[in-house]
């Protein structure tokens, strides 16, 4: 692993705890809600999106017939994982929500530590490698 793949893997963790840190300042302050709505909106769901990765792309995307962009695979692999890791992220932030509301623990701080705990260790985690292809025959149903 290069030196500079390892700095983007690690953002999203270091997000996360620069969050916890934000907790620290006043209530009010911009910088603290600034920096937990951030890691809040993308920090989880892209490192599980990262930890994907290589499976997601696995497969490339078809373009419009009708024009020839000899930039769509990567403005749509892009987008792909822009949209995947704000809508994991958000449905990262409402499972442990619900989880700590059903325990009786629910408290903001605990969503925090509990989702910077888990974007850490989906950045520590190694990839997933994509499937080799399935061997059918074209018109059989598996």
């Amino acid at each position: 692993m290069t030196p500079q793949a390892l700095v983007i893997r690690m953002l999203p963790p270091f997000a996360g705890w620069l969050a916890l840190a934000a907790l620290a300042l006043p209530g009010g302050s911009p910088l603290r809600g600034a920096a937990v709505v951030v890691f809040l909106a993308a920090g989880p769901g892209t490192a599980l999106v990262g930890l994907c990765g290589p499976a997601l792309r696995a497969r490339s995307p078809r373009g419009p017939v009708e024009r020839r962009d000899p930039d769509f695979v990567r403005h749509s692999d892009l987008l792909e994982r822009l949209m995947l890791a704000v809508f994991v992220s958000t449905a990262a932030v409402m499972i442990v929500a619900t989880v700590l509301i059903a325990t009786h623990a629910f408290s903001a701080q605990r969503v925090l530590l509990a989702l910077t705990l888990l974007t850490t260790l989906a950045a520590f985690c190694p990839r997933l490698r994509a499937s080799p292809p399935s061997r059918t025959r074209k018109g059989s149903v598996l």
